[in-house]
């Protein structure tokens, strides 16, 4: 049976102390989320300390029926974490603890409330690197980056998340506990059932540990800017890094004409380090463990791609400085919302081969929509197929978004893509899921849902819909 909400907060609060469970003007200070500044809204925020403090929440709310919401550093952006007056928001701020880190094994034990740069930071100081990277590292959690499968910028050389996590520890809907703080490489005992909960978005349990692979750290970095002329010379370029760079090659970023000169024009920081009239610009950057010897050959490989024909000019950072100056070209994707708003943004995945042809359908049909004025910004992760669109028009409106939606998303199919790369599908992109997966594929999630959260409370109504239990 149902309890009422304030009996439900009084029982979370008794489990969790005052500062445990926020209410009233302690949840509408808070911003709904890193782009949203309206105040949340929320029956209440609660946060927990520990497993056993998510656990009981969750046990509490199972039997309440109460809608649970899962809240990381809010910096989703397909509205995963969107919250009505009814939701209770379940925070993880409080759970940030490194909890173990072993330099033999290379692995570290976090709790999932952890933001991203502070796992970076922690590592690094035993002479470690976690290589998962984002624009939002500061705010981002190893929470949400699990349950999001996040990729970042260096997929090409690391994988995505589901390849750095070797262990979860993760609370159910009932409020089970599913520890498997795993640190081994390879552990073929059974369903691996962490790959559940990697990329689920938080609909089937909440990760409230997780034992993250580590990695040696580079002792150079090797970064260029390339100005390339046709897309057949991006994806030869590509092919040609990867040959004679192999592993050492981490990151290949490519930005199109109007994303570049946004970034690098005022009211942008960044100056223009190459010209502004390239069809693309490609950010290439590897690794080694030698600084003289590895940069020569870098050098010696973007020479070969010089002379085959495969890039206009360039330019290479020599300091740390200047690599952090071109990294800025790329990751300033809020000159698009700060300077033209309402801005609609996509993210998006298919193959290389299919790029160019659909990004030229893609930018006609926004044409023929809102007209010549419409403007389409699209950079992205192409070494992993990543890609992300944004648009804007004089005429735009919040109520277009279907209409632009639909633009990006319907030529997927025709090329064999997806409608998320890596931001998922949450309450933004659920009605488009059917262009990306099968109706067996998607009945199939379904009864997974309806196994762990019979009561549909945990993350309701991402990815898909789904009616709860009847209360008998």
């Amino acid at each position: 049976m149902k309890s009422t909400p304030s009996a439900l907060l009084d029982a979370l609060s008794a489990a969790l102390g005052a500062e445990g469970v926020l209410t009233g003007a302690a949840v509408r200070e808070r911003a709904a989320s890193w782009i949203d500044p309206t105040p949340l809204e929320a029956l209440a925020v609660v946060r927990p300390r520990t497993t056993a403090d998510v656990a009981t929440v969750l046990r509490l709310c199972h039997a309440a029926r109460q809608p649970v919401v899962v809240r990381g550093g809010a910096t989703n952006l397909v509205q995963g974490t969107r919250t009505s007056a009814s939701d209770l928001v379940l925070s993880l701020e409080r759970m940030t603890e490194v909890t173990a880190i072993d330099p033999v094994n290379q692995t570290m034990t976090v709790q999932a409330g952890a933001a991203l740069q502070a796992v970076q930071e922690t590592a690094a100081r035993h002479g470690l690197f976690f290589p998962l990277d984002l624009a939002a590292r500061g705010s981002a959690t190893i929470g949400g980056c699990i349950a999001m499968n996040a990729g970042g910028v260096r997929v090409l050389r690391y994988g995505m998340m589901r390849e750095l996590t070797l262990g979860l520890e993760v609370a159910l809907p009932d409020g089970v506990v599913l520890s498997s703080l795993n640190a081994m490489l390879k552990n073929n005992a059974g369903y691996d059932l962490k790959h559940l909960f990697i990329g689920s978005e938080g609909t089937l349990g909440v990760v409230t540990q997780a034992v993250l692979r580590l990695f040696p750290m580079p002792q150079a970095w090797f970064t260029a800017l390339l100005a390339v002329a046709s897309f057949s010379q991006v994806t030869a370029l590509l092919s040609l890094l990867q040959h004679l760079l192999g592993a050492s090659l981490t990151s290949f970023e490519v930005m199109w004409n109007d994303y570049y000169r946004l970034t690098t024009t005022p009211p942008a920081l960044s100056k223009p380090p190459l010209r502004q009239d390239f069809t693309y610009y490609v950010l290439v950057e590897a690794i080694g463990g030698d600084d003289k010897l590895d940069r020569q050959r870098f050098e010696e490989v973007l020479e070969r791609a010089a002379r085959n024909g495969l890039f206009e000019d360039a330019v290479l950072a020599r300091t740390t400085q200047q690599r952090a100056d071109l990294w800025r070209i790329r990751e300033d994707s809020e000159q698009i919302e700060r300077q033209y708003h309402p801005s609609f943004g996509f993210d998006v995945s298919l193959p290389l081969s299919a790029m160019e042809a659909y990004v030229g359908r893609v930018r006609l049909g926004i044409e023929q929509r809102f007209g010549r004025e419409a403007r389409c910004w699209i950079y992205g992760h192409l070494g992993d197929g990543n890609l992300h669109i944004n648009l804007w028009a004089p005429s735009l409106q919040p109520e277009d978004v279907d209409a632009a939606a639909q633009l990006v998303y319907a030529p997927l199919s025709a090329f064999g893509g997806s409608i998320s790369a890596e931001h998922g599908i949450g309450l933004e992109k659920k009605k488009y899921l059917p262009l990306s997966r099968s109706p067996q594929e998607i009945q199939v999630m379904q009864r997974l849902k309806r196994a762990f959260d019979p009561h549909n409370i945990l993350n309701p109504g991402r990815v898909f819909d789904l009616d709860a239990e009847d209360d008998r």
